[in-house]
């Protein structure tokens, strides 16, 4: 019979800090957003109206790139070796 392996519950939990470095350097997410939503998060950018923009972010959350198509965020993400996942 094959033995499961059980979590350590007494480890002491990650900090937030130990927590947002998880996957860092190694995995990205991308998110679309409008234009307004986009120069709301970011206003050292300028960004024209009426469009969408798709952000890559690290696993910190931390904004990598912005483009204005899927095709370049994904490209961008493997430009830099990062492994694109799901957040839900």
């Amino acid at each position: 019979m094959e033995k499961l392996m059980t979590p350590d519950l007494t480890a002491p939990p990650l900090s937030e800090i130990e927590f947002a470095a998880l996957g860092e350097g190694e995995v990205a997410y991308i998110r679309e957003m409008s234009s307004d939503e986009a120069r709301d998060l970011f206003p050292e950018v300028k960004i024209p109206e009426g469009i969408d923009i798709y952000a890559v972010h690290g696993a910190d959350g931390r904004a990598i790139a912005l483009t204005d198509t899927r095709f370049a965020a994904i490209g961008s993400a493997k430009e830099q070796n990062l492994d694109i996942v799901s957040v839900h």
